[in-house]
């Protein structure tokens, strides 16, 4: 490595330590030269994934946009911020362990809406009409059906304790 200050390239690592997931070495060198001391971090290059939309163009995969979508389907609703990071970080996992090097822009809409089904469902219906571009009422309620009539509470249904209290609700 090019030492910072004086630019030599004759050093020693003088420790090395892995970081908490195993991902990272963490290396403190010295320069032999100019004795000025540095940290470098190794990683394993990987190449990125590339998401196929649905035009056919390719574009790399931005977690950041994921989190962006998770938000504004999830705008003034009680989801916790560690939420939306939890389900992003699933999402980019299972896509990085199912797709080498492309993933289709179809696999990560149906993975956001299956992570916000599970978060809250006001934010799934939100996210589904403009996903899905429901083009009437119709098609709103043929989305809205399946989740009435399963009545499977939602993380922020339990939270809110909204789930099972009408009046005369046995359960």
């Amino acid at each position: 490595m090019k030492c910072p200050r004086c630019a030599t390239d004759d050093d020693r690592v003088v420790d090395s330590r892995t970081s908490a997931d195993a991902e990272v070495i963490r290396r403190r060198r010295e320069c032999l030269k100019c004795f000025m001391r540095f940290t470098t971090y190794e990683r394993v290059e990987e190449s990125p994934l590339r998401v196929v939309k649905k035009n056919g163009e390719r574009v790399r995969f931005d977690r950041e946009k994921i989190a962006q979508g998770f938000l504004r389907a999830c705008e003034k609703l009680p989801v916790a911020a560690d939420a939306i990071e939890t389900a992003v970080s699933r999402i980019e996992s299972q896509c990085k362990a199912e797709y080498d090097r492309e993933v289709p822009s179809s696999v990560i809409g149906s993975l956001v809406m299956e992570e916000l089904r599970r978060l809250h469902k006001v934010a799934y219906v939100r996210f589904a009409s403009v996903y899905r571009e429901f083009k009437d009422i119709g098609q709103f309620m043929d989305e809205l059906r399946p989740i009435l009539d399963a009545d499977v509470p939602s993380e922020g249904d339990r939270r809110l304790g909204t789930v099972g209290s009408g009046e005369g609700d046995s359960r």
